[in-house]
């Protein structure tokens, strides 16, 4: 058989999150950086993430990253993320999928009781912190990209909601943050359908009335998603909270989501809720667990911000080989609405 195109894939999830990883039939991409990589699929190279994101292969329950060799002279190893709709700067769960993959394949020497390794992302280096037992990843800790606040207590029109008090942040996405509680929401399994519908509305509405451009890069703009915020409460660890964030085009994160606990330690370190050195266990809608932690404060294009650091684990699930017959009449895949809703 002649095939157009064949693609190694490593199959994991992080907390529930499933995020596979591309480790052969990709050479590289052009750029010289990863966000010069990043930008060349999003503009001229995209057919790759629809074939493996998009019906018949892919669901809009899953994310991709491509590993690529990397010129920075710090990296080990860079990558590029690939979700439904859209190529993030960072993301938590993908780092600690390819991770996983990259060292319990031997793609990466392992090394125990710790393997510390750095990744460039297209937002920028990620060094990592990987225990490791008998051959398997037990936790990757990754430090963030510096993250920090667009705007504390904003209001947004939003139909049918009203106006909503707010916050905006980066936490290696752009985040908007509404209170789960006052609108009604235990982030729990039955509210997942009704979580999503809020949650794309009140994202849509903060992307228009609330212009968020990066202080040090400008191509990284616009509020990507949004997070539901449940209540703080004490732990033996330090802090813990519930929190749910929704993934266009609809559809929400299985896990408590790295950049966006990262976005919301930016929003409880500038209201003075938490410390440096102080933990915030992250909860998902699944009730699996992130740990969070400040362990720098920073500037950032003359806005103050922190450097956190999140630790979780994935799960190697599955090995696969795609392909593409060139008599596909899918090449690039397809959506339908039924899953793959629209705002509007």
């Amino acid at each position: 058989m002649n095939f157009k195109r064949m693609i190694n894939v490593v199959s994991a999830h992080a907390a529930g999150e499933r995020n596979d990883v591309i480790t052969g039939g990709v050479l590289d991409v052009p750029g010289n950086s990863m966000f010069d990589k990043m930008k060349y699929l999003e503009t001229q190279g995209d057919d790759l993430r629809k074939l493996l994101l998009q019906e018949p292969r892919g669901s809009v329950t899953q994310c991709i990253n491509l590993v690529l060799p990397s010129s920075h002279p710090e990296a080990d190893v860079g990558f590029v993320i690939m979700e439904s709709e859209f190529y993030p700067p960072m993301s938590g769960t993908n780092t600690i999928c390819t991770v996983t993959a990259l060292l319990e394949t031997g793609m990466i020497p392992m090394v125990e009781p710790v393997t510390r390794l750095t990744l460039e992302a297209p937002g920028g280096l990620v060094r990592v912190e990987a225990q490791c037992s008998n051959g398997k990843c037990t936790s990757v800790k990754f430090s963030n990209v510096p993250c920090f606040v667009f705007g504390l207590d904003q209001h947004v029109e939003v139909p049918g909601l009203g106006t909503l008090t707010v916050d905006v942040a980066y936490g290696g996405m752009i985040y908007v943050l509404a209170d789960a509680q006052a609108l009604g929401f235990a982030i729990t399994p039955d509210e997942a359908a009704d979580m999503v519908r809020v949650g794309e509305a009140i994202k849509a509405a903060a992307a228009e009335q609330y212009p968020a451009v990066h202080p040090q890069n400008p191509q990284i703009h616009t509020i990507n998603q949004t997070l539901f915020a449940g209540p703080v409460r004490d732990d033996p660890l330090g802090l813990r909270s519930r929190n749910g964030v929704i993934v266009s085009p609809g559809r929400l994160d299985r896990s408590p989501c790295g950049t966006g606990t990262s976005a919301r330690l930016a929003v409880m370190h500038a209201r003075g809720q938490i410390k440096p050195g102080q933990r915030l266990v992250h909860e998902s809608i699944l009730s699996t667990e992130f740990i969070g932690e400040i362990v720098e404060t920073l500037d950032i294009g003359g806005r103050p911000g922190i450097r956190p650091t999140i630790a979780g684990q994935a799960w190697i699930t599955g090995f696969h080989q795609y392909v593409l017959d060139p008599t596909d009449p899918f090449p690039t895949g397809y959506t339908l609405s039924d899953t793959w809703r629209k705002n509007g």
